[in-house]
């Protein structure tokens, strides 16, 4: 779309009851960021009350009519999604307005590829509008939904706010209470300010009821208010008298509440975990801290399982940001959400009790999946899963959702269910892993923020539940019964290609590489992903055989991961007949320059790195030139360069290693040794490097 256009839904898609629209950039220093809002504005192009804009204080309609999701990874970075019910939508709305706005002072014109994107109730796309001219705004509106002909239309805007989020939302009629003059006015008066409003036009509820403000007795200290980010001093407010202080009113062409909802807070900011813990207050280090998850008593997998269980829910129920961002990959709608343990359901003779029960309510309906847990790497039932899938259907539940250790894979499912063909009801099976659980607790406490310092703390125990040895919650852990045969097959070359044993190494491998793209994707807040070339073929399982022929004819393991905001791909390589390791990356010289100043620059940037770093010239042709260990090119770099003048086209680095030999994660397994492998490499080589498009001197 182009700024200006407007489309009506209905003629893209019949699945517009409810749809999703996404707000994405990016920045060129891979810092830049923003918030979403939304504001329902009624015919005459005002909120009715400040309940009707939504922003992070305030994520989700009560009648589940708008909820936003939070940010959410994509190939290409990160976007803020929202969905809207417009069904739900109350009918004296008329537009529903979906804007941003940046904070400590950002602009919308220091970013990159600023759109917004439309997706339909099954998730297929359907219309996408880029910003080519945000400019030095501070808020700017990406585009509407409005009522039509009883249909609703979006139209593509583009425009900004130099004044920020506040003069956004003054502009649309919300209170963000901003004026200073006014508020002491207020504030010694005690009387209601009413802005060009006469007396009469005042609802009779809302003059009956005053609304004190939210400060108290001790409150009499500097008040500030932040739009967009950026801090706007007030005068210093005197305690209040007894005579309660009411907020502005404005009356629209709808009658105000009675009761009014806090004002928004545009100062509040997410709230993230420091990246330097506080001093213990401990006597010595056998003081261990209290944990809201104990497990010093866990002593069976029941228990595990159990308490694991519990704790996910409760926590996904508490922190709203959480829970909608798991519940929402397993199809469940946006709304208010409830979580419960221990439930007993009728069976035949003997009631089925599934580990766990997710409810969603939004405009009404319920949305209901049953959970089957497991924990300490013990693999799903086949027979117990399908029990619960034909209660689900029977029940009229929308899906059944796994959780265990194991990661998931493309054409692999780790439990076969058979469905009736017969049954109108259809009920989804999803899988979560206990990876997949931490991952996202790790992204939103320590990259992304949540709403507030509880639910960081909370985020925080459930984390260090997960992780602690006893819980059970570790994640992938076992390479799997087929490891050793396929080792020794290599040793003594009598593995043979179709050996299916080959296959499932191959799949437990894949699984790892998943693993490790989670795990340190949540540690940098970064998107990490594994690389699927396309001449591999596009069939997950003829893939794989492929990979196992390979790992049959060559003895080694081999996978990609790209990492956002780095220079080149990070290659893994395992080599079974020589029990190493190997991690690698290739980067591509400067377009211009001299072949010993990017050798020179090279050496440079390694300086913090190992010093039995690889680094090998790669020539023109994909032909390898000279190599050698950073120790002996620190003093001569030019020893890098090839002698015939060849030419140049990039540098390998790469670091060896031994690797573990039992399958597990174990100190001596094979699992740990590429977790240490990865971070090696990425900790000592890879963040020593040029970023992409960065310019070093």
């Amino acid at each position: 779309m182009v700024k200006g256009a407007n489309v009506g839904l209905a003629a893209l898609s019949e699945d517009v009851g409810s749809v999703m629209v996404s707000l994405g950039w990016s920045s060129p220093t891979g810092e830049g960021d923003a918030d979403v809002s939304v504001l329902l504005l009624t015919a005459d192009g005002k909120v009715r009350s400040d309940a009707d804009f939504y922003f992070y204080n305030n994520p989700v309609a009560a009648d589940g009519s708008v909820q936003l999701l939070g940010k959410t990874p994509t190939s290409d970075g990160n976007e803020d999604r929202i969905t809207f019910d417009l069904t739900a939508i109350p009918a004296d709305v008329e537009q529903v307005v979906v804007a941003a706005s940046r904070y400590n002072g950002g602009r919308f014109g220091d970013l990159d590829d600023v759109r917004v994107t439309l997706a339909d109730g099954s998730g297929e796309g359907l219309l996408r509008f880029s910003i080519e001219d945000a400019g030095a705004v501070g808020a700017l509106l990406f585009g509407e939904l409005y009522r039509r002909a009883g249909d609703w239309k979006f139209r593509a805007i583009g425009q900004g706010y130099e004044s920020g989020l506040a003069g956004l939302a003054q502009d649309y009629g919300v209170d963000v209470d901003d004026d200073a003059e006014e508020a002491e006015a207020a504030e010694e008066s005690g009387a209601a300010v009413a802005e060009d409003v006469p007396p009469e036009e005042i609802p009779a509820e809302a003059a009956a009821e005053p609304v004190a403000t939210e400060a108290g007795p001790e409150a009499a200290t500097e008040v500030e208010v932040q739009a967009v980010g950026t801090a706007v001093p007030l005068a210093a407010v005197p305690a209040p008298s007894p005579v309660p202080v009411v907020e502005q009113i404005v009356t629209e062409s709808v009658e105000a509440p009675a009761k009014s909802v806090p004002r928004p807070r545009t100062a509040k900011k997410k709230v993230t975990l420091p990246k330097v813990a506080k001093k213990s207050l401990a006597e010595n280090d056998s003081w261990r801290a209290a944990r809201l998850f104990p497990v010093s008593a866990l002593k069976s997998d029941r228990d595990r399982e159990t308490r694991a269980t519990s704790v996910l829910l409760s926590v996904m129920a508490q922190v709203p940001e959480f829970g909608r961002r798991l519940t929402a990959g397993f199809g469940a709608p946006a709304g208010r959400m409830e979580m419960f343990t221990e439930v007993s359901l009728p069976n035949g003779d003997s009631p089925r009790r599934p580990d766990g029960v997710i409810r969603v309510e939004r405009a009404g309906k319920l949305w209901t999946a049953l959970v089957e847990t497991k924990t300490n790497g013990n693999a799903l039932k086949p027979d117990q899963v399908q029990a619960y899938t034909e209660i689900a259907a029977r029940r009229g539940y929308e899906a059944v959702i796994t959780l265990s250790n194991d990661v998931e894979l493309d054409g692999s499912p780790l439990v076969d269910v058979k469905t009736d063909g017969r049954r109108k009801h259809k009920v989804a099976l999803r899988h979560l892993s206990w990876a997949d659980v931490a991952h996202q607790a790790q992204m939103l406490i320590r990259h992304e923020g949540v709403g507030n310092a509880a639910h960081a703390w909370l985020l925080q125990e459930l984390l260090h539940y997960l992780q602690h040895e006893n819980s059970g919650c570790h994640g992938f852990q076992n390479m799997g019964p087929a490891w050793v045969p396929v080792r020794n097959g290599i040793d003594d070359e009598t593995l043979c290609q179709g050996d299916r044993r080959a296959v499932e190494v191959v799949e437990s491998w894949e699984r790892l590489v998943r693993q490790v793209c989670l795990r340190l994707g949540g540690e940098l807040g970064q998107k990490v992903l594994p690389v699927q070339r396309a001449k591999r073929g596009t069939d997950p399982r003829v893939r794989r055989a492929a990979l196992a022929d390979q790992l049959c004819l060559a003895g080694r393991l081999d996978s990609e991961l790209r990492i956002e905001g780095t220079p080149g791909i990070l290659a893994l390589s395992a080599d079974l007949r020589t029990g190493k390791l190997r991690t690698s990356i290739e980067i591509a010289v400067p377009e211009q320059g001299y072949p010993l100043t990017w050798a020179k620059r090279l050496i440079r940037q390694l300086s913090d790195a190992p010093a039995d770093l690889h680094v090998e010239t790669l020539l023109d042709g994909h032909v390898g030139g000279p190599r050698g260990t950073l120790e002996r090119l620190r003093p001569e770099p030019g020893d890098i360069l090839p002698k015939n003048n060849a030419e140049i086209t990039g540098f390998r680095l790469s670091l060896f290693r031994s690797m573990g030999n039992t399958r597990g994660s174990a100190e001596s397994g094979f699992i740990r040794s590429v977790d240490e492998a990865v971070d090696r490499f990425h900790d000592h080589v890879v963040v020593h490097l040029d970023r992409p498009g960065s310019t070093r001197r």
